[in-house]
């Protein structure tokens, strides 16, 4: 492949693309676009968490209905962002991202026009699969906007603010729209905000294309263990150790070491196994699990809890998510600094262990708990995500390469959203029996998987980096 300047830009095999951070409006531009696209799909978890009671109401689902409503998006969004990563590096982040974002709008008006629990259900996997394009896209198109490591961190971290201005509005909006209007209004919402990123992503420059080999091997098993395993997990929780659940954790253990064999023995493969040799690379996995398992999870739990036990409207109990949203806006973009004066390491940590405080304090809450201890008690589950996520993802872009960026990204991503995925369907389970011990079972154990993260992230990385 010849690559040859031209003016002010580069041109690959006979066709001039901007090099990526070369005009400032671009890459403004770029940043923009990739923060409206973010903050549209968090915004659609969020609201959507707090309006799946009125979903049933509605549609007549059953709380495995409602799993499935929330899990079909974070399922497809876990198990074809690998692919979508490849996408975004074969065609041009920028192409990749205007796909996604086209997509996931469409995706959210067949939501909003679904007539029943089984066709909102699929909508979801539409806009979950669309949504996996658009993450690592967002993400390659910061990474090639700012070259600079500093500039590139301050980048992310405006991309995870949007993310938990989505978190703050989310659970309003959704809950204002659902009690004065309905919940079909929460997935409307995502038109325009769509539309606007759209229009700003046109104003942003062309991303260069890099050579890749889609792996439909290692895509189908990845898929199929991914929805084996969450079948297994939500079934099981709601009708025991069946027949049809055990075939389906099977089938999981099998496609499971399918992937990792294919993965192993392909000379493209979707997900290069060596980059798990990096610690840079596999303690941000592992922790990004971890944060949105119990981040994810918490917040499913609690919507739940503010409306089925205490008996609060959606809108109230959306209320109830803004403290902790507002503190965590802050937090997001405060983390870039603080691991510029302390290193990764110790933020990474802190936040781990900050969300581990909030999650055990929730664990003890009950009906009669007055609601600004629980509001206050939700406010650190909210800063350890805020602190830690942004340094974990920082940690993760610099330690590839950037043709690998889209790659890395998607590595990341499917990880965060396995662990929401897989913490909805068992705290699920956990909640079909006893509500209130289910409860607490499900948020002290989100904060063992915090406090297991944060000793791991203090032994495995260097203490400055």
């Amino acid at each position: 492949m010849s690559v040859t300047k031209a003016g002010t830009g580069t041109r690959t095999e006979g066709r001039e693309v901007p090099e990526a951070g070369g005009q400032a409006g671009s890459a403004t531009a770029a940043l923009v676009a990739a923060v409206l696209g973010f903050f549209v799909i968090t915004l659609d978890v969020s609201g959507v968490n707090v309006a799946l009671p009125a979903v049933g109401r509605d549609l007549g689902g059953s709380l495995s209905g409602l799993q499935w409503v929330a899990d079909s998006y974070t399922l497809m969004f876990a198990a074809l962002m690998l692919s979508a990563g490849a996408l975004s590096d074969a065609v041009g982040a920028r192409r990749a991202y205007a796909w996604g974002l086209g997509l996931f709008t469409l995706a959210s008006l067949g939501c909003g026009l679904a007539p029943t629990i089984g066709a909102l259900t699929a909508a979801r996997v539409v806009q979950g699969s669309a949504a996996a394009v658009m993450v690592p896209a967002s993400l390659a198109l910061i990474r090639q906007a700012f070259p600079d490591a500093e500039a590139r961190a301050r980048g992310i971290a405006l991309w995870t603010v949007g993310g938990a201005v989505a978190i703050a509005a989310g659970p309003v909006l959704g809950g204002l729209l659902t009690t004065e209007w309905n919940w079909r209004m929460v997935f409307f919402l995502n038109v325009p905000a769509g539309l606007a990123a759209l229009a700003t992503l046109a104003r942003a420059d062309r991303s260069a294309r890099h050579p890749v080999v889609f792996d439909l091997p290692g895509q189908v098993t990845a898929v199929l263990a991914l929805a084996a395993l969450t079948f297994a997990v939500i079934e099981g929780g709601h009708h025991g150790l069946t027949t049809t659940v055990l075939s389906a954790a099977a089938v999981a253990v099998v496609a499971g070491a399918a992937f990792t064999a294919v993965e192993a023995r392909r000379r493209a493969p979707m997900l290069p196994l060596e980059l798990f040799r990096q610690r840079g690379v596999s303690v941000p996995v592992v922790a990004g699990f971890a944060c949105n398992a119990a981040f994810y999870g918490g917040v499913f739990v609690l919507s739940l809890y503010f409306q089925e036990q205490r008996g609060e409207s959606a809108f109230t109990a959306g209320l109830m998510f803004v403290p902790m949203a507002v503190i965590t806006a802050h937090f997001n973009y405060f983390s870039p600094k603080a691991v510029s004066r302390f290193g990764p390491r110790s933020v990474v940590v802190a936040g781990l262990l900050t969300g581990a405080v909030g999650c055990g304090g929730l664990a003890a809450v009950g009906t009669g708990t007055p609601w600004w201890v629980t509001a206050a008690l939700m406010i650190p589950l909210g800063i350890g995500g805020a602190l830690a996520m942004p340094a974990l993802t920082s940690l993760m872009l610099d330690s590839v390469a950037a043709e690998r960026a889209g790659t890395a990204a998607a590595l990341l991503n499917t990880s965060r959203q396995t662990g929401g995925a897989l913490s909805i369907a068992v705290f699920g389970a956990l909640l079909a029996g006893d509500f209130a011990r289910g409860m607490a079972e499900s948020l002290a154990l989100a904060a063992c998987l915090l406090v297991a993260n944060a000793l791991g992230a203090a032994a495995l990385l260097p203490r400055r980096r």
